[in-house]
């Protein structure tokens, strides 16, 4: 039941984050970060929990939390230039 919760949250992450990269809003972040830290969380835990394999759990994870952290970076960086032009 945690797995399929904590694949929802990454998936909405994903898109929450996706969404915020075109559209940019304070509130679109802020959600972003709660749902990648949901993330992280769920992760951990599923991982101390059912004793996995670390190294291939850790690859995936950064390789999510890479490609997100990329979209909220850029997504913060357009939010900050369209309130400097304003």
């Amino acid at each position: 039941m945690l797995l399929v919760a904590h694949i929802l949250i990454a998936l909405s992450s994903i898109a929450v984050c996706t969404y915020s990269f075109f559209a940019p809003t304070q509130t679109k972040l802020l959600l972003s970060y709660a749902l990648v830290a949901s993330t992280l969380i769920s992760g951990t835990y599923l991982v101390i929990s059912s004793h996995s394999p670390i190294l291939s759990s850790c690859v995936r994870g950064l390789v999510y939390t890479g490609f997100v952290l990329s979209l909220i970076v850029s997504a913060r960086f357009k939010l900050s230039s369209i309130r400097t032009n304003k």
